[in-house]
């Protein structure tokens, strides 16, 4: 076997303190970089038979496949796509779960010069006609495994922009099947020239207010994940990489594409439709898994499922991401693996932005310190730097190098201005710093609570919370006060074994009071069934808020 250790090297130059952790990068690639030519194309070129992938599913199907075979499939699905109209320039709808054919048609995709719009199987009709007419969709590729396909039928009965569907695990009337499709090419495919400013993805972001934004991303995005995987996730060339993220959310393209083939490195990828602690905890000791990335739930459901009879000898190296992390979570994982959760912050716009990087010793709850991609700072409503220990906006020097920054939204000039202005990227989310550079995360910019002159973020409050016995799920928000103006407000779903009441309300006032400065405590605590959400998942402060407002 070939020693690509070093493979990434091509693309970028980087620099390390005195204590060997990454301080100085730079990407370095030509005009026409192009990731599935370059890299995947590359490696396949120097040593075809090296393990890409590891794909598996509920019903006990696997498949090994070589990047000698992510060519090939990858080739011979551009033939197919551009066979069928697709061409340099096109938004091509991407709603394909975990299947391995994801990988093998954004590469075909990236080959055309085509845009892959990523999107969950999660969408409606609604959504789906919303995505098409503001994106200009003009192909589908859609898992058969679910009702995906026909809402895609149905949205396409009110948008007529699209002119060939794929179906993938399926058959339906009006659609190609992808796999017979497929097998009709021979993989003989001229490179397309592309250059590294040609648009590459499209993701509509899941923000918790108005209609999701698009934000794109080029061809140079992929080099700045070279730091997602080797320098956050400690991927190395003989690692099997975990990330859980399905592959219509971006977090799938930070842990199960880019960074990881940069590195040479296998991904492992279970093709699930309902999250089952035990599954995916044998999946892992099975498979053997040896760098894992999941949100803080996926950590919290391990804990509750009780990881004693599982062997995850070949895990040594653990990151969480996608929400902020609470520290009791933090603290049991390490109990349980002896692995420490390095946490990080990015958003859909950017790549990683803060981290818990490789070398480092993370602080239970931090977000870890700014990535030497980004100049990072933290600034008043006035755009002043803020001081150690005061909250600040978290925003991008745009006056300086930004690789993996996106360009602004699509088609949304008012947005990308309210965003990027006076030479910052405006992130919306707000932190603080502590005495040794590592950035605490408060919360969004219209989440934090502004009561009796203190300024009060609900995660702080929200991360208390959650190590009540009590509480399953909880938002921490401002609600109206005749008296304060605004109070801090807990609505709160409990767990199964607790019922309301206004005793359990003033326990859980306590509890708060003896954990955190009595300032913050919730004036007002409200159970509630279940919490509004985005079709992320992100909870919906804003329409808690709303509400109060209303009453």
């Amino acid at each position: 076997m070939m020693d690509l250790e070093n493979f990434y090297q091509r693309f970028c130059k980087e620099g390390f303190d005195e204590n060997g952790v990454l301080n100085y990068f730079e990407p370095v690639i030509a005009d026409n970089f192009n990731f599935a030519y370059d890299v995947v194309d590359e490696i396949a070129r120097l040593e075809p038979n090296r393990r890409a992938m590891v794909w598996c599913n509920v019903e006990g199907e696997e498949r090994v496949l070589t990047f000698g075979e992510m060519k090939l499939y990858s080739d011979k699905c551009a033939q197919m796509l551009a066979d069928h109209g697709v061409k340099k320039g096109d938004m091509v709808l991407l709603v394909l779960k975990r299947h391995y054919e994801f990988w093998f048609t954004v590469l075909a995709l990236h080959k055309l010069g085509a845009v892959g719009v990523p999107a969950t199987n999660l969408l409606t009709t609604h959504d789906l006609v919303y995505r098409f007419e503001a994106a200009g969709i003009t192909a589908c590729v859609c898992s058969g495994e679910c009702n995906i396909s026909e809402y895609v039928d149905e949205a396409c009965r009110q948008y007529d922009g699209v002119h060939s569907k794929f179906i993938v695990r399926g058959r339906r009337e009006g659609w190609l099947t992808y796999s017979e499709e497929l097998e009709k090419y021979d993989g003989n495919f001229e490179r397309v020239q592309t250059s590294r400013d040609d648009p590459l993805l499209l993701y509509f972001t899941s923000g918790t207010t108005g209609m999701p934004k698009m934000v794109v991303h080029n061809h140079a995005y992929p080099v700045a994940h070279i730091i997602t995987a080797r320098y956050w996730h400690n991927v190395h060339s003989d690692d099997l990489h975990l990330t859980v993220s399905e592959t219509g959310w971006m977090k799938a393209v930070w842990g199960k594409l880019y960074g990881q083939w940069f590195a040479a490195a296998s991904i492992f990828v279970y093709d699930f439709d309902k999250f089952v602690p035990h599954d995916l905890l044998h999946m892992m000791e099975k498979y053997k898994v040896t760098t894992f990335c999941a949100p803080p739930t996926i950590y919290r459901f391990f804990i509750k499922e009780g990881m004693e009879g599982y062997d995850l000898s070949a895990l040594h190296y653990s990151t969480t991401a996608g929400e902020a992390l609470n520290p009791e979570v933090y603290n049991r994982w390490y109990e349980f693996t002896g692995l420490r959760l390095m946490e990080s912050y990015g958003q859909t716009e950017t790549v990683m932005q803060v981290a818990n990087f490789v070398g480092t010793t993370p602080k239970p709850g931090s977000m870890g310190k700014p990535s030497p991609i980004y100049d990072i700072r933290l600034i008043d409503e006035d755009g002043n730097d803020v001081p150690r220990g005061a909250v600040g906006e978290i925003v991008i020097n745009t006056e300086k190098p930004h690789p993996g920054l996106f360009g602004g939204y699509y088609r949304n000039p008012e947005e990308t201005a309210a965003s990027w202005h006076d030479g910052y990227y405006h992130t919306g989310d707000t932190a603080w710093m502590d005495e040794d550079g590592y950035l605490w995360y408060v919360g969004r910019t219209d989440d934090v609570i502004k009561s009796s002159g203190y300024r009060i973020g609900p995660f702080e409050i929200e991360s208390v919370l959650m190590e009540h016995p009590a509480v399953l799920e909880c938002a921490v928000t401002g609600a109206p006060d005749p008296v304060r103006g605004i109070v801090v407000k807990a609505t709160i779903v409990l767990t199964s074994s607790y019922q309301p009441s206004e005793e359990l309300k003033k326990e859980l006032q306590t509890f708060v009071k003896k954990q955190t400065a009595p300032y913050k405590y919730p004036r007002i605590v409200e159970f509630v069934t279940e919490l509004p959400k985005t079709i992320s998942g992100k909870i919906r402060r804003t329409e808690i808020r709303a509400k109060d407002q209303k009453k």
